[in-house]
């Protein structure tokens, strides 16, 4: 009788996680000493794009994609940084306004002074061709380089930290979620909910501020 030959079975390796070792979860918020030592820490190396960049993206709260896509005909009018813009956006196509303040309207002011350029131009252009603007990736390493520079853990922030800095500041002076949900875009409240990580001990807090 014919003997069966038997093969080893294969040695099944144990999967890794795709975020093994990674930092995950949703990047904190800039507190406000640490957006002027940015600041204060671009200043100092002259860095104009990057300061215009990071006061644009404070102001505009802006998703990476729709910050380095904006167009100088997007923030300037009659040759002056507008008061007040307006984009649509690339992921919900839903149009979304935002301020520029006189500390971002003065950077962006040397900024496009610096770099010149048509108003269908791109803000923040590639340095690999003028026809392409900034990628979120580079934008992301940016942030890194910002943050680690003023002390902070790059994997911590991330190009959302940006975007939920001054909405976090609004939250918690005013309690006004709606007022966040406009400012951010967002269709539902539920998702600005879920987006500032607001709890029952947020609600509690406000509350207990109300003394009647």
């Amino acid at each position: 009788m014919e003997k069966k030959t038997r093969f080893p079975s294969p040695t099944l390796k144990a999967s890794v996680p795709w975020n093994a070792g990674k930092m995950v979860g949703a990047k904190r918020a800039l507190k406000e000493k640490h957006v002027w030592a940015i600041r204060f820490w671009l200043g100092s190396e002259q860095r104009v794009r990057d300061r215009a960049l990071f006061d644009l993206a404070l102001d505009s709260k802006l998703r990476d994609c729709d910050l380095v896509s904006l167009r100088i005909g997007d923030i300037v009018t009659s040759g002056q940084v507008r008061h007040r813009a307006m984009v649509v956006q690339q992921k919900t196509r839903r149009p979304v306004q935002f301020e520029i303040t006189e500390t971002t309207r003065e950077s962006v002011r040397m900024w496009l002074e610096h770099r010149g350029g048509g108003l269908n131009e791109y803000v923040f252009p590639s340095r690999l061709s003028a026809k392409a603007h900034l990628s979120t990736r580079q934008y992301a390493r940016l942030l890194d380089q910002w943050v680690q520079a003023v002390g902070l853990i790059p994997g911590e922030y991330g190009t959302h930290s940006l975007r939920r800095t001054k909405v976090a500041m609004i939250y918690k002076r005013t309690g006004n979620i709606r007022a966040v949900q406009i400012l951010l875009g967002h269709s539902k409240l539920d998702s600005t909910v879920r987006y500032l990580g607001v709890d029952v001990e947020d609600a509690l807090a406000l509350s207990e501020a109300t003394d009647l």
